[in-house]
């Protein structure tokens, strides 16, 4: 008996231990519970106001940072430069200009050599280069110091510059939705089984193929503006400087001697010369002057022959 109530209060203890133990276990559970929701509502709550601004500051410094770099990107231009000289020799120095561009920018091309005479060996000359950008800058330099170091005058120097980066940027972008365009319209003829909209589509990407050509026509020739400048170079001569005429010199009998001296020893010197032309082909003269008076000579005879002896035969009564 005392042993059944042992084991009845010892079991009594247990459910007592571990029902307490099961309260403590969910007693604990609800705190951490608790806490967790309160820590996450307190996040939430806190976490909208913190993350939004900084979401949009992240927005606007992205926003910001599209534009500065379009901004400070590479700027396209389109440069010309035109330089007017004064030189002595402008054939000389249109072919020492020649040169040095050609050796300064291998790239460089001629678009053509212009002279104009202007006067007895005075030369009007204009050249046009097509130069790379990279070395625009040095060429610029080497023209506005030209003429100080080889003697002559710089009349003018005038550059224009065009900036075309917009246009450039534009231009890309348009491309790129055109070509975009374009292979959506070839997905969706491949897809296409209706003849209408077959033919549909085919117009579509007929007009969307014509437009990329004519972008990529302008594209390729803005690069080669702004990669290529174009520099003209006109080269006029320095006019001689005039002598004053000179004044007549009065008569002087001894310069009169002179000059009819002169004028006689030459008309001398004239005759001599044919006499020694005559005396030198009398090896062919002489030979034909014999032979000529031997057939005169005998046609004389021939003819004094034939009258005797006409005068001398009889006469009928």
């Amino acid at each position: 008996m005392r042993n059944l109530l042992k084991k009845d209060f010892m079991k009594s203890n247990c459910n007592r231990l571990t029902l307490r133990g099961s309260l403590g276990i969910l007693f604990i559970l609800t705190l951490l519970l608790t806490a967790c929701g309160g820590s996450a509502s307190t996040g939430s709550s806190a976490g909208v106001p913190v993350n939004a601004p900084v979401q949009q500051s992240g927005s606007s410094s992205s926003g910001q940072g599209s534009n500065s770099s379009a901004s400070s990107g590479p700027q396209h231009l389109i440069k010309s430069l035109q330089v007017n000289m004064l030189v002595k020799d402008t054939r000389q120095v249109a072919r020492d200009l020649q040169s040095w561009v050609n050796t300064t920018d291998p790239r460089s091309s001629s678009a053509g050599i212009n002279y104009e005479q202007t006067g007895d060996n005075l030369y009007t000359v204009s050249m046009t280069f097509s130069v790379e950008s990279t070395t625009y800058t040095q060429i610029e330099e080497y023209l506005a110091s030209y003429v100080q170091q080889h003697g002559g005058k710089l009349l003018n120097l005038h550059e224009s510059v065009q900036d075309v980066t917009n246009d450039y940027i534009d231009t890309q972008s348009r491309l790129t939705n055109l070509r975009g365009e374009q292979q959506r319209l070839l997905v969706l003829l491949s897809n296409t089984t209706a003849l209408s909209d077959i033919l549909t589509v085919e117009d579509k990407l007929t007009g969307v193929e014509g437009q990329i050509e004519d972008i990529e026509s302008h594209l390729n020739a803005l690069k080669n503006e702004t990669t290529f400048y174009t520099v003209t170079i006109n080269l006029q001569p320095m006019a001689p400087a005039t002598l004053p005429s000179p004044s007549p010199k009065p008569w002087n009998i001894g310069q009169v001697f002179h000059d009819s001296w002169t004028a006689a020893l030459s008309v001398a010197q004239v005759l001599a010369t044919f006499l020694i032309w005559l005396l030198a082909f009398c090896v062919y003269l002489v030979p034909v002057v014999i032979i000529g008076w031997f057939v005169w000579r005998r046609v004389r005879v021939k003819q004094a022959t034939s009258a005797t002896t006409t005068g001398s035969s009889p006469t009928g009564p």
